[in-house]
């Protein structure tokens, strides 16, 4: 196995860097606290920053080269040429004031699934939902406390998900045709590695292994979600980990976007960092159909 290389790679610091995904040879990515929107080319490293006016929990693209994002004032569509905005959804603006959308991304069949989370931790209280092509939101898991990482199988049959606190990856049944998903089950209990940290963003390799992001834990785990076993640790330079994806020209590299701790003073914290020599690749990368 190759020498694994970890550097950083351009020139941001974000308060609260999450939601990575790569898209057209850039990385585009979040910064939560810092209310931007970032694209980056990850071979000059010239970033392009957008001011979102508020908290932005996810990005991903869409068929049309819109974006669509979420965050403080719910799901929306948004025009990187000229910055305006569309408002598509805002389920708990009235009931949840304290809740603002998290991370999301895009099923096999170009629907959008996005999660809440309660900024004042409140057990329960948030939800997943999905956003379908036609533009309809429906709810799809209650009770969620942080919702976090997200992605489906290989064969399209089955979706990952993390409500951060549980401590665990669960598992569904997943309907590609419908988006129907069913019969949850635990498919990684993180408590079990004796690691540090909570799992948070999570993406797959071609081999069908999860790679999940520990905030508060300076580090990305390989595993099986078949086995729920640990293949591998990799061990960043901050201790805030927000979440990460495969990229590059052969989806090979695997970029980590990171936080600043409260009270840590550490070198780098804030920035995305690369790491090379991983010897496994990503899947491309789900665009929104609507």
């Amino acid at each position: 196995m190759s020498e694994l290389t970890i550097e950083q790679i351009g020139s941001r610091s974000s308060k609260w860097g999450e939601g990575p995904i790569f898209w057209q040879d850039h990385l585009y990515y979040v910064d939560i606290e810092g209310h931007a929107l970032i694209r980056l080319d990850t071979q000059s490293g010239v970033e392009k920053i957008w001011d979102m006016d508020e908290r932005i929990g996810t990005v991903v693209p869409c068929q049309s080269g819109d974006l669509l994002c979420a965050g403080d004032s719910g799901i929306y569509r948004f025009n990187p040429l000229d910055g305006s905005k569309i408002s598509l959804a805002d389920p708990e603006a009235e009931k949840r004031p304290d809740n603002r959308f998290n991370d999301g991304k895009c099923d096999p069949g170009g629907r959008f699934w996005a999660g809440t989370i309660s900024t004042v931790k409140k057990t329960g209280d948030a939800s997943l939902y999905r956003l379908d092509q036609s533009g309809s939101l429906k709810r799809m898991i209650p009770g969620v406390t942080n919702s976090n990482g997200i992605c489906w199988d290989l064969e399209k049959k089955l979706m990952y998900y993390i409500d951060t606190p549980t401590q665990k990856v669960t598992v569904y049944d997943y309907d590609l045709a419908s988006g129907k998903i069913e019969n949850s089950r635990i498919a990684v209990d993180f408590t079990k590695f004796g690691v540090e940290g909570s799992p948070d963003g999570m993406t797959m390799d071609s081999e069908g292994m999860l790679w999940v992001a520990m905030c508060h834990g300076g580090a990305v785990l390989q595993v099986n979600p078949d086995t729920g076993e640990l293949l591998r640790k990799v061990l960043l330079p901050c201790v805030e980990t927000t979440a990460c994806t495969f990229g590059g020209n052969r989806l090979d590299r695997l970029f980590v976007t990171t936080g600043i701790h409260k009270t840590l003073e550490e070198a780098g914290a804030g920035h995305v960092f690369v790491v090379d020599g991983l010897q496994a690749q990503g899947t491309p990368a789900q665009p929104y159909h609507g």
